[in-house]
C-alpha cells in the first residue's frame, strides 16, 4: 500500500460518504492485504423503515456472482465423470432448441453460446421481470429462441440463460435442489452459513437486508417477479464473501485446477483473446491482471476483485443500484497501488452507427470527459486500457478509439468495427407503420409512426409491451424504456433495424429478433 492506513481509510470512506446520513441504504466493503484484512466498513442501512444499520453479518444479493458457483459445481461434477463441457446442451435438457450450431456446456459457462439472455427475452415478450413469473416461464423463453446471437465461440455476450441451463443441469444430475448442492459441496464445508439461494424476492430471512432504489428524491423498495437460480438468486454477507474470496486463492474446496480454468479468458474463434472465463472475468487493469466478478440485481449491486499477483483482494455488496460497485473497486485499487488516472482520449461527443451493422452507442461529455452510453445504461472509460479506451462494465469486450477523420475504431472480441457518426434529428427514410409478427415466438406489433417518432405496440401470450419509438438513422429506430424518453444520459432499450420484409430487433444481450409484415 503507497499510502498510509489512515490516509487509505479516509479516502475508502470517502467514496460512501453519501450513504451516511439519515435514512439511506448502503454497502458493506472489506480489503485484504494477502489474505489480511487491512480495511472494512459498513455504511447506511439495511433497513430504511426499521433503522436497521449494514452489517459483516447483514444478509444482502450478490445476483450474478452467484455464476462463478454453480460452474465450480459444473466442474465438480465433470470431475466425477457424471457431464462433460464439451456435451451439448440438449443432452441434459431436451427443451433447449438446436439452432443453427451445436452449443456445448463450455459454451455456456463462458458466455459465447449465443443464446439469447432470458431476461431481455422476457422484456421483448411482453413480460416484466418485476412480474411474477416462474423457472417453467423461463424454459418457454429459451424454448422459443429461433436464432442464435452469433456462432458459438465467435464471440462473447453475456447471457443469464446459459447459468439457467447450468443450474438446471446440476439440479437434474443430483437430484436436488441447487440450494442443497450448493450447502452440500461448498458453502457448508466453508463455513459460509449465510450463504445460500434465495429464490423470490419476497422471501423472509433473518438479517436479510431491503434492497432498494432511487425514484425522483426518494428510496423505494425495489423486488423482482422472477424466481431466481444459479445465474443469480444468491445470497451473502461481507464475512462470507472475504471467506470465498480467500477460497479461490487457497482452495479448500474445489481445486487449484478447477479455478485456474475458471480464471483462463476463453479464446474466440478467430483466435483472439477474451477476458471472460468460466464464471470468473480476468482483465489487465494498470498494467496488473485483475479476477473478478459482480452482481446486478433489483436494488443492489456488488463486485468481488483480487489483484492475483499483488495479493490484494477487495470485496463490496450494496443493497440499492446507487453505488456502481465495479468502479468503485477499481478506485480503491488506485488508492491501493498510488495509480494516477490516465488522461482522457478525445472522442467528440454524439450518437455513433457501427457501418454495416445496427450496434449504437452514444458518448456524452460529462463534467468535461467523456463518457460512454448504450442500451445497458452509462458509465464511464477506462482511458488505460490497451488497445482504446473501454467502457468502465465489468462485462464487455468492447475497447474504442478516436480516428481522424470523426469516425471512431472499435475491437468486438477480435474483430474490428468502425463507428460513423448519426446525424441529430433523424428522419426515416419511410415510416415503419404496419403489423408485424414474429410466429416462431408468438409476438405481434402494431406500429403508428410517420418519419420521426411513433408508438410501438408488442403484444404475446406472457404479456405487453408499449413504447415510444424515435428514429435514430434512414433505416434504424431507438426503442425507448417505457416510461422514459430521449434526454441527456437516458439510453434507449433495443434498436430496431429496418429490413426488406419488416424489422429486427436488437439490444445488448439479444440479436437478430427479427418480425416480417403481418
Amino acid at each position: 500500500m503507497t499510502s498510509s492506513q489512515g490516509d487509505f481509510t479516509r479516502r475508502v470512506d470517502a467514496l460512501f460518504s453519501k450513504f451516511s446520513g439519515p435514512e439511506m441504504p448502503g454497502a458493506v466493503i472489506a480489503v485484504t492485504e494477502n489474505g489480511r484484512e487491512i480495511f472494512a466498513n459498513a455504511y447506511g442501512l439495511a433497513n430504511i423503515n426499521d433503522d436497521v444499520p449494514m452489517g459483516r453479518k447483514t444478509i444482502i444479493r450478490i445476483g450474478s456472482q452467484s455464476k462463478q458457483f454453480t460452474v465450480l459445481l459444473i466442474l465438480m461434477l465433470e470431475a466425477e465423470g457424471k457431464l462433460s463441457l464439451e456435451d451439448e446442451a440438449q443432452k441434459h435438457l431436451p427443451y433447449v432448441p438446436r439452432l443453427e450450431y451445436p452449443v456445448t456446456l463450455r459454451h455456456l459457462a463462458s458466455n459465447t453460446s449465443g443464446y439469447r439472455d432470458y431476461l431481455e427475452g422476457m422484456f421483448l415478450s411482453g413480460l416484466s421481470i418485476f412480474a411474477p413469473s416462474d423457472r417453467q416461464t423461463v424454459r418457454d423463453v429459451i424454448a422459443r429462441q429461433d436464432a442464435l446471437n452469433f456462432k458459438p465461440g465467435s464471440a462473447m455476450l453475456y447471457s443469464n440463460s446459459g447459468f439457467f441451463m447450468l443450474s438446471e443441469i446440476i439440479e437434474q444430475i443430483e437430484g436436488a435442489t441447487f440450494d442443497e448442492v450448493l450447502r452440500q459441496r461448498i458453502t457448508g464445508p466453508l463455513g459460509m452459513d449465510d450463504t445460500s439461494l434465495l429464490p423470490r424476492d419476497w422471501l423472509a430471512r433473518k438479517r436479510l437486508a431491503a434492497h432498494y432504489t432511487k425514484r425522483a428524491d426518494e428510496w423505494i423498495h425495489l423486488g423482482m417477479g422472477i424466481e431466481l437460480g444459479g445465474e443469480g438468486g444468491m445470497v451473502s454477507t461481507l464475512d462470507d464473501m472475504v471467506v470465498w474470496q480467500q477460497n479461490l486463492i487457497d482452495p479448500k474446496v474445489g481445486t487449484a485446477e478447477m479455478y485456474e480454468r475458471m480464471v483462463t479468458p476463453f479464446v474466440f474463434d478467430n483466435g483472439a483473446t477474451g477476458f471472460y472465463g468460466l464464471g470468473l472475468v480476468t482483465d489487465v487493469y494498470r498494467g496488473r491482471r485483475a479476477v473478478s466478478h459482480g452482481g446486478d440485481v433489483a436494488g443492489g449491486l456488488s463486485h468481488s476483485m483480487r489483484f492475483i499477483d499483488d495479493g490484494l483482494g477487495i470485496v463490496i455488496i450494496a443493497n440499492n443500484d446507487q453505488v456502481t460497485a465495479f468502479p468503485v473497486a477499481r478506485r480503491i485499487a488506485d488508492i491501493y497501488f498510488g495509480n494516477a488516472a490516465p488522461a482522457p482520449f478525445e472522442l467528440a461527443p454524439g450518437r455513433y452507427r457501427q457501418e454495416d451493422g445496427p450496434e449504437v452507442f452514444e458518448i456524452v461529455a460529462k463534467t468535461g470527459v467523456p463518457t460512454f452510453l448504450s442500451s445497458v445504461g452509462v458509465g464511464g472509460f477506462d482511458f488505460g486500457h490497451p488497445g482504446g479506451a473501454k467502457p468502465e462494465s465489468s462485462i464487455t469486450d468492447l475497447v474504442l478509439s478516436p480516428r481522424p477523420d470523426g469516425k471512431v475504431d472499435g475491437m468486438f472480441c477480435g474483430t474490428p468495427r468502425v463507428y460513423t457518426p448519426l446525424v441529430a434529428d433523424a428522419k426515416a427514410a419511410a415510416p415503419l407503420a404496419g403489423r408485424y409478427a414474429n410466429k416462431a415466438q408468438g409476438l405481434q406489433v402494431e406500429i403508428d409512426a410517420d418519419a420521426r417518432r411513433g408508438m410501438f405496440r408488442l403484444r404475446s401470450d406472457l404479456g405487453a409491451l408499449n413504447a415510444t419509438i424515435v428514429a435514430a438513422d434512414s433505416d434504424l429506430w431507438f426503442l425507448i424504456q417505457p416510461g422514459t424518453d430521449m434526454g441527456p444520459y437516458r439510453p434507449w432499450r433495443a434498436t430496431l433495424s429496418v429490413t426488406a420484409d419488416g424489422f429486427e430487433i436488437n439490444s445488448d444481450r439479444v440479436k437478430k429478433l427479427r418480425f416480417t409484415r403481418a
